[in-house]
């Protein structure tokens, strides 16, 4: 039998994740207040995972989720690598100046207000590759799962790295502006790099990342 998930080592491996890439001087805190800032969550974690498997490379049970509010995209971006690497990630120069945050979650997601939230029961998709979104919400939403936003994918990305993979990238559908974009996660030249891609288009390397709707917030 499988050793049981243990939800709680693994919501402080995140938290430690993340203090050792520097989030709390980004945004602004010292790494105590950053601690006590997401401590409420810790045992939401353990209740909302009881019944998941643990984590493969493609799934895990939880993600903690910082937001924009705590620290800008583009700051986030540049602190994800690929498993057992050191390049960092960047961002697509097809973003205009301003572009990123232009990008919100789409009215079907219920995402919390505040700093930071948790998600649960992650994937990255790989059912919906050579799916255009369009066709992979259908897919989504037929499951009784919704898409991912962006802030959830670089949280994805950046403490389960081995979710971003040669032909197993994956689009977050949950952040739009408005137009036919949709971003994606994807690898290029060694690192993980946040683009887009239109709505009505497929390719083979691309799924679309999911998760329960449920999400639970700070409040």
């Amino acid at each position: 039998m499988p050793d049981r998930f243990d939800a709680a080592a693994e919501f402080d491996r995140q938290v430690d994740a993340l203090v050792h890439l520097g989030y709390p001087a980004l945004a602004g805190r010292t790494e105590d207040t950053f601690r006590d800032l997401v401590a409420p969550l810790r045992d939401a974690a353990v209740a909302g995972t009881a019944e998941l498997p643990p984590p493969t490379d493609a799934r895990v049970p939880f993600l903690l989720v910082t937001t924009r509010e705590l620290v800008p995209v583009e700051e986030r971006v540049a602190l994800t690598t690929l498993a057992g690497k050191r390049k960092p990630g960047i961002v697509d120069r097809h973003y205009a100046e301003g572009d990123l945050a232009r990008f919100d979650p789409i009215k079907e997601l219920e995402v919390p207000a505040g700093p930071a939230y948790l998600l649960f029961d992650v994937d990255r998709g790989e059912e919906t590759l050579n799916l255009a979104p369009a066709v992979a919400m259908e897919v989504i939403t037929g499951q009784g799962r919704l898409p991912l936003t962006v802030d959830e994918g670089l949280a994805f990305v950046t403490l389960h790295p081995v979710a971003l993979a040669k032909n197993k990238c994956f689009s977050l559908v949950g952040s739009r502006c408005g137009d036919k974009r949709v971003p994606a996660l994807w690898i290029s030249q060694g690192a993980p790099k946040l683009g887009w891609c239109w709505y009505g288009n497929p390719h083979t390397w691309l799924g679309s990342a999911t998760a329960r709707p449920e999400r639970v917030g700070l409040e």
